[in-house]
């Protein structure tokens, strides 16, 4: 009877044990990644992946004793009901936590409303359309909004003295944004519209629109083009034109010049005025060890601003994941947490709008220079921490 009950005592306690180990194991946090790994030109796929890689390797993969499992599906660009799909395959079959990624605005809209719908946070990490966040009470943005950036670059052309200006733009959500806030703030500053061209996304050859820019004699022109790498053709056909020599200064936003587009647009960058919220020049010690850390991560890539804009998504993930204890079951506790954050990024500090759920953060303007042989985007005027004007 006592060889009975202690037998039964040990295979109590195993039992007990066991059950302990099981119940102090909690399972991974599932991110799901709908990104445009193909279908968003240049090297965005690869830039996704060697930030992620570097963040993991500075932060590692397991938060609040939880591990972090990303489940990644490329969209494949522009396309809005693929993303939706894979969104609702990613929350239906592969039961994540949270959604993360989306470069192109349509994509996100799309996303939105399955995030809505179904309650789950989705940190964005591009689409720069201003007011996908208003009907969409479970996302928040970590890039920058179109305006955001335009509005500062509109008011420093009048300040630096330009007082007719040409305007063009991809015809698109952040194009017109872009074009349409450029033309309001410059005129409202005091500026003349001397003309405006909106182009198809899927132009490449620029050379009529800046034949029609050199004949009506503006100061300076506004150029819309998103990071799909057209900015090269247009700068160089801007430059065989000789726009420069016309006394025709080059105003953009930061897309077109990203870190690792100049060295093939050349000279032809030389003067150009963008604004961005990010330049791998910035004078940061956290910066500065953001690009050697990239560099050596991705063999030698200099990081762009859609890097930066998934490193801070992260950063925001894992300081949620944290500050709730692993603990993801109520969204709307999530959001909270979102709403409250604020933290140092190697584009400077940015800190999430409470009231929109997008981000704050400094826009620069810089000039794009050679220096030491090599063309770097140098600040040369701080906008701190400016909100998209639109949304508020």
């Amino acid at each position: 009877m006592k060889r009975s009950r202690l037998a039964i005592a040990l295979a109590i306690a195993i039992l007990l044990l066991g059950a302990g180990t099981v119940l102090g194991q909690q399972p991974p946090i599932r991110i799901g990644i709908v990104y445009s790994f193909s279908g968003a030109g240049g090297t965005a796929g690869k830039e996704f992946n060697d930030t992620v890689a570097l963040f993991q390797k500075q932060h590692g993969d397991t938060v609040a004793g939880r591990k972090i499992e990303l489940v990644e599906r490329d969209d494949g660009g522009i396309a809005p009901d693929n993303a939706r799909r894979l969104a609702q395959e990613l929350i239906v079959s592969q039961h994540v936590d949270l959604l993360a990624g989306l470069i192109f605005t349509p994509n996100a809209m799309a996303v939105g409303a399955v995030s809505t719908q179904a309650k789950i946070p989705t940190f964005i990490v591009n689409a720069t359309t201003s007011g996908i966040m208003a009907k969409n009470p479970y996302m928040s943005r970590y890039s920058m909004t179109a305006t955001q950036v335009t509005v500062p670059l509109a008011q420093y052309a009048y300040k630096s003295g330009q007082r007719t200006m040409y305007v063009l733009f991809l015809d698109y959500g952040p194009g017109i944004d872009s074009g349409q806030t450029f033309e309001n703030t410059f005129t409202a500053a005091g500026g003349k519209i001397a003309g405006e061209i909106r182009m198809p996304v899927t132009t490449e050859d620029f050379s009529a629109y800046i034949q029609r820019v050199k004949d009506a004699h503006p100061d300076g022109i506004y150029i819309f083009l998103n990071a799909s790498g057209s900015g090269t053709t247009f700068l160089k056909q801007a430059a065989t034109a000789g726009l420069d020599k016309a006394g025709i200064k080059i105003f953009c936003s930061g897309d077109l010049l990203t870190e690792q587009v100049l060295p093939a647009i050349g000279d032809a960058a030389i003067g150009v005025i963008s604004s961005m919220n990010y330049s791998g020049t910035h004078d940061s010690k956290m910066n500065r060890d953001y690009v050697k850390a990239f560099e050596a991560q991705s063999g030698g890539l200099p990081p762009t601003f859609g890097g930066v804009g998934v490193y801070d998504a992260f950063t925001a993930m894992y300081k949620v994941i944290d500050a709730l204890h692993g603990q993801l079951n109520d969204p709307d506790k999530v959001m909270d947490v979102v709403k409250t954050l604020k933290f140092e990024s190697p584009r400077g500090p940015i800190a999430i709008d409470p009231d929109t759920r997008d981000i704050v953060q400094n826009v620069y303007i810089r000039r794009t220079e050679k220096k030491n042989g090599q063309l770097v985007d140098t600040e040369i005027a701080t906008y701190p921490m400016f909100k998209d004007p639109s949304e508020h």
